[in-house]
């Protein structure tokens, strides 16, 4: 008879998360899943199957959090330059941190290190880019309905330029850019709303 889990699973999945946000996937070995979770390498296995498996929940646990805290903003009854002016400012806030704590976007980070030779990956990111890229440019199609955009714009291409601002941001802070420069990148996005 198998002994009964004593470990809550999502709390684990939140210290792997943590692991694997810190230092990427393959930089992450099973004794640092073990140290982060507290638990043992066979409880990991049994438990999540492999380390891909773990980071997968981590992954998507991390999207569903970040995603929709960006599509409760981009719902909100504001003007659509507040909403944009607001994504892209906890980007810069985040990788402007006085406290050293840059480890930017588990979704950028991991679209860089895995989503080019990981087909499972590269699908889960795919439906998160699809998810706020409709979050965004429903955004924006109220604000061409309101006038607060001009109607002669496309809005899925305005969503398109907004979520690759967000990825340059991130690249662009790891390349050494202040953050005035930053800023600056955030106000010629919102001049091309």
């Amino acid at each position: 008879m198998a002994r009964p889990r004593k470990f809550d699973e999502e709390e684990a999945v939140q210290a792997a998360l943590e692991a694997f946000w810190v230092a990427g996937y393959e930089a992450t070995s099973t004794q640092d899943l073990c140290d982060a979770t507290g638990l043992g390498r066979s409880s990991i296995y049994n438990t999540f199957t492999s380390k891909r498996d773990l980071f997968l929940r981590a992954l998507r646990r991390y999207i569903e959090h970040m995603t929709s805290l960006q599509v409760a903003n981009l719902e909100s009854d504001r003007p659509v330059h507040d909403k944009i002016r607001d994504l892209l400012a906890v980007v810069v806030a985040e990788e402007t941190d006085p406290s050293g704590d840059r480890r930017g976007c588990l979704v950028v980070n991991t679209a860089i290190e895995l989503a080019g030779r990981d087909p499972e990956v590269a699908q889960v990111l795919k439906r998160d880019y699809e998810r706020r890229h409709a979050a965004i440019k429903a955004a924006i199609d109220t604000g061409r309905l309101d006038g607060d955009v001009d109607r002669d714009k496309d809005a899925g291409a305005l969503a398109h330029a907004v979520i690759g601002t967000v990825s340059a941001l991130r690249l662009a802070a790891r390349s050494g850019v202040d953050r005035a420069g930053l800023e600056a990148i955030v106000n010629t996005t919102l001049g091309a709303l």
